[in-house]
């Protein structure tokens, strides 16, 4: 699979690079100018007639100083080794793709595996207490037969805890991070970061020599959910990161749980109050939370599914493998729930959703009433 040329890359790496334009206004730029190139190229008098783009923002597309800065962006990153991956790349995290706030270019340093079967998110407080730290570390030996990327955000605590014990487990780990993927922050933990590079990598979807301010980590922390298929928070106080990438998560329709801890210990009210609250589930084990994702769960017929579908994965062209699986599976039996599907596929219903949802908006899936879904 490769990245976008860098004529393809440039524009992209330009757009996210224009003072006051996030993921979502950019994705409006492209949909009314028809492509990242083409914003550059639009006048005056149309880019003001876009919804939420004001003034401000169109002379800074018409100054063209942010294309300059891409060509220059895109040299440094070559140099250094490090990888780009823009929204349209077969390289892109599939995982990240049907969510409406996806960064459009993300940049990596490692042997990063966007594609693995398992994802786990690890959060919780930088105050990590000893039960916090046996916790993580038994979480991370446990999971390790299921062979899943850990996924973290490097800091202080729970986030390092986790990513040290992954390279103690020979387990992948991710961290991404609130910066520039030159800037480790902090800088303590550069030596992890290194290390993790090995079998799994840092990400950012910072522009390099970013360093990390306030508004940085919560768009940092919906990263980290959106590439788990299941976060699992440690420790946390009522107040704090870990309780904003939980609700990422959920708008997300990731599953999360909440390790439960004393009454009278201040970092773990904000994982009681999430189980109280049903907006995590308990987490007593790996071996419960496994069996409550189904991860060990053998699909129906595998040899009559392969010999229905697997042929049919290649017309479905520019679809992820998921995706393409879903539409193999609904031209095959013309109409099924969405229970069918999760259990033909072996997809989570929380995953599935989301994978659903995209297809409506790309406009090849239909949904019917009774949760059942349909090719267009």
């Amino acid at each position: 699979m490769q990245p976008l040329s860098e004529e393809q890359a440039i524009p992209f790496l330009a757009l996210v690079n224009i003072p006051g334009v996030g993921a979502i206004t950019a994705r409006q730029l492209i949909s009314y100018c028809g492509g990242p190139a083409q914003v550059f190229e639009t006048g005056l008098k149309k880019l003001l007639r876009i919804p939420g783009i004001g003034e401000h923002v169109t002379r800074q597309i018409l100054t063209k100083s942010s294309l300059r800065f891409a060509e220059e962006e895109y040299k440094r990153c070559m140099q250094a080794g490090v990888r780009l991956s823009c929204y349209p790349d077969a390289t892109y995290p599939a995982r990240l793709k049907p969510l409406y706030d996806a960064p459009l270019v993300l940049y990596s340093a490692g042997a990063v595996d966007w594609h693995g079967k398992h994802t786990v998110g690890i959060v919780g407080t930088r105050k990590i207490t000893e039960y916090g730290k046996s916790v993580t570390e038994t979480i991370i030996r446990e999971l390790a037969p299921f062979n899943p990327v850990i996924v973290s955000g490097l800091a202080y605590g729970v986030d390092i805890a986790a990513h040290r014990a992954c390279l103690k487990n020979n387990l992948s780990t991710l961290g991404v991070m609130a910066s520039g993927i030159d800037i480790i922050y902090p800088r303590s933990h550069e030596k992890t970061a290194r290390q993790m590079r090995e079998t799994g990598g840092i990400v950012t979807e910072n522009p390099m020599g970013t360093h990390p301010d306030f508004q940085r980590f919560p768009a940092r922390n919906r990263i980290i959910a959106g590439l788990s298929d299941v976060l699992i928070v440690v420790e946390s106080a009522l107040k704090g990161g870990s309780l904003i990438t939980v609700e990422f998560a959920q708008n997300y329709h990731r599953e999360v749980f909440a390790v439960p801890g004393a009454l009278n210990q201040p970092m773990s009210e904000g994982c009681n109050a999430l189980i109280r609250q049903n907006k995590a589930g308990l987490f007593t084990s790996v071996e419960a939370m496994v069996a409550d994702l189904g991860w060990g769960v053998k699909k129906r017929n595998p040899t009559i599914f392969r010999e229905q579908t697997e042929t049919s994965f290649a017309v479905f062209d520019g679809f992820s493998v998921e995706e393409g699986q879903l539409l193999a599976l609904l031209r095959t039996f013309k109409v099924l729930q969405i229970d069918e599907l999760s259990w033909h596929s072996g997809i989570h219903p929380g995953k599935l959703a989301t994978l659903l949802l995209s297809l409506e908006f790309q406009g090849v899936v239909r949904s019917l009433p009774g949760k059942k879904y349909t090719l267009l």
